[in-house]
């Protein structure tokens, strides 16, 4: 990995952020030809823990970032990420109601809610929970109809998820894709390797499996006679990325895929490198540099990025650094920020690009006014329903401990199966609630063999040390929040901006329908859980508990314990008039050479987990890219 060099650098094209977005261009643009410098403000995850000097949070790497069943480690461990801590509410006294709400730690002020980001070689894609589902065609075909631009359509969006996917758990479809005879939808020659993790011994115990079978039956409103059972377990659950699912966005029990290559994470780190070792004078992969300003000349062409060059600058990182080089890389062509949701409005801002006036308020002269940099926050809303099993743990689960040489990492390390192969989700249910009429499923439930209720410091060590927890995870998708904000505290680059996601904004939501979701998401949890009581599985619902059972008293419970991890909508696609920032060719309106492709840029979340949109959405940005450098 090479650092800046003196004198001239410069590039054709300059990416800032190496995750789905970001390394996907990057490697596209290199395979095509092009001189790319990708800016990365973190180290790479290997790299990191091959150092003979320790690395804070850095000993249990590289199994944090290659082992699936860690991923929850991933995203605490200190070499890896960044630790936001945001609003939900701007009420600091609801804010307070959260069990989750820290005001201060680690011996500083922080006043929020933990938020994980990765800080590291491939972005959030080295510590997500790995999970590879892709939108329905309605998501892509109301991005097209509101941006009046067809290339946004599901019927050619479609062939982005072929291009980035390498299916293998679909084998006997693969062959008969090859002959024509069956279309599924999958890729299977693409770089995203994806797999499917249900471990036999997550499955072992027969009296589970029918409770699970039964579980997910009454879910859906269907009978429970013997040969639906049967069905149910012949099947292994449904393939949500299938293109009659995609489709028709349909209900139903499905498995979760996972972007794994050998049961073993794989995400744009592994592309990235794969790429430098074919085109090492394409590709120039810079490590440790965090990006402070876009640069721009008088007419507000973006010409390169001013940097500063040190291990942990951010002052997200809980061990942040202060000594550093300033370092500026210019570019030809064009310079394409995927800093994320949080970070590419901060930059943006930063550059002067953003609302004026609040801009001059912390002395940053504005050269683009775009009101809309920061704005339309938006997230899903999840909630967890844990209940405590009668015993002391698992059966899977009982020689875990969720550390290097344990008996389930042996049986991954040596022919990757035990339960580190999975992420932890077992049985997953999307269905539609009574808030969304016609409209798309809108809740997704998860079973994971584990205590989950959001994210706050060391919740992944709470995983570890109860084992005996089935949590009921359950993703309100399709939500209307978008008054949520981003926006700088200071000019300073290290400091990291205010987020304040607003959530259940009366204004954006008058009629309370996401909340309502949400609390039938609960009923529907603990209908899931009631032949798990019948059969003695479970023993007691810890959480949201006995005493919580009215609407009413739902309803709060989500208001103070809701969470979510899929932030988008910060620099929006859409008309500048309307109050958007990019052009639907991913351009910053009111700028030349500069681009945003990240999360930041959808006006709505797409699907239940939108990794999978960001890669397609890249792969489609580095064909705009490359066909414009043509023109």
């Amino acid at each position: 990995m090479a650092s800046s060099p003196p004198g001239d650098d410069v590039c054709d094209y300059l990416v800032v952020g190496s995750g789905p977005g970001g390394g996907t261009v990057a490697a596209r643009l290199a395979e095509a030809g092009w001189h790319v410098v990708l800016l990365e403000a973190g180290g790479d995850p290997r790299e990191l823990a091959g150092r003979d000097a320790p690395v804070p949070g850095g000993n249990r790497l590289p199994d944090d970032y290659d082992v699936p069943g860690f991923h929850p480690f991933a995203s605490e461990n200190d070499a890896l990420s960044w630790h936001f801590f945001v609003h939900h509410y701007p009420q600091l006294a609801q804010r307070e109601r959260d069990p989750a709400y820290r005001a201060e730690w680690d011996g500083r002020k922080v006043d929020g809610v933990l938020y994980p980001r990765s800080s590291c070689l491939g972005g959030c894609s080295a510590h997500n929970a790995l999970i590879f589902i892709a939108p329905p065609d309605a998501d892509w075909d109301d991005l097209a109809r509101s941006t009046g631009d067809k290339s946004w359509c599901a019927a050619r969006m479609a062939r982005y998820l072929a291009q980035v996917e390498r299916c293998r758990h679909r084998w006997l479809w693969a062959l008969l894709a090859m002959i024509g005879i069956a279309r599924t939808g999958h890729g299977w020659r693409g770089w995203l390797q994806t797999e499917k993790a249900l471990p036999r011994e997550s499955l072992d115990d027969g009296e589970l499996v029918s409770a699970m079978a039964n579980s997910a039956l009454a879910a859906l409103g269907a009978k429970r006679g013997w040969w639906q059972r049967l069905k149910v377990l012949l099947r292994s659950f449904g393939d949500p990325n299938d293109r009659s699912v995609l489709a028709s966005a349909a209900e139903g029990l499905f498995y979760t895929p996972l972007s794994t290559r050998r049961h073993v994470r794989n995400g744009t780190r592994e592309r990235l490198c794969e790429v430098a070792d074919r085109h090492p004078h394409h590709l120039d992969i810079r490590l440790n540099c965090l990006a402070t300003r876009v640069l721009l000349d008088e007419n507000n062409r973006a010409t390169g990025v001013e940097y500063r060059e040190g291990v942990n600058q951010y002052r997200a990182h809980r061990h942040p650094e202060t000594q550093h080089e300033v370092r500026q890389v210019r570019a030809r062509r064009e310079v394409i920020l995927s800093g994320g949701t949080f970070n590419t409005p901060q930059l943006l801002m930063l550059s002067g690009i953003g609302p004026a006036e609040e801009l001059r308020h912390l002395d940053i002269g504005p050269r683009v006014d775009l009101p809309g940099v920061g704005r339309n926050l938006q997230d899903r809303y999840e909630i967890g329903v844990v209940n405590r099993i009668d015993a002391p743990t698992w059966p899977s689960l009982r020689d875990a401990t969720f550390e290097r040489g344990d008996k389930p990492w042996r049986q991954w390390k040596r022919w990757g199966g035990g339960m580190y192969s999975s992420n932890g989700a077992a049985l997953c249910v999307a269905a539609k609630s009574a808030q969304v009429h016609d409209g798309l499923p809108d809740l997704f439930v998860m079973s994971l063999l584990a205590p989950f209720t959001g994210y706050y410091p060391g919740y992944s060590r709470a995983i570890a040390e109860h084992r005996n927890r089935l949590t009921w995870a359950i993703l309100k998708a399709h939500t209307r929040n978008r008054a949520g904000r981003v926006s700088l505290r200071s000019k300073d680059p290290t400091e990291p901006p205010l987020i304040d996601f607003r959530y259940f904004d009366p204004a954006d939501d008058p009629a309370e329908r996401d909340l309502k979701a949400v609390v039938e998401g609960i009923h529907r949890a603990r209908r899931l859980a009631q032949p798990l009581f019948k059969c003695g599985i479970l023993a007691a619902e810890e959480v949201p508990g006995p005493a919580c059972q009215t609407d009413a008293e739902l309803e709060q419970f989500v208001r103070d314990h809701a969470w979510g991890h899929h932030a988008c909508g910060t620099c929006a696609i859409g008309a500048r008039d309307d109050g958007f920032v990019l052009a639907s060719d991913f351009r910053v309106h009111g700028t030349a050479g500069l681009r945003v492709v990240d999360a930041s840029i959808f006006p709505r979340i797409p699907g239940y987990f939108i990794a999978s949109a960001v890669y397609m959405a890249a792969e489609k940005a580095a064909d705009v890219i490359i066909a414009d450098a043509m023109d």
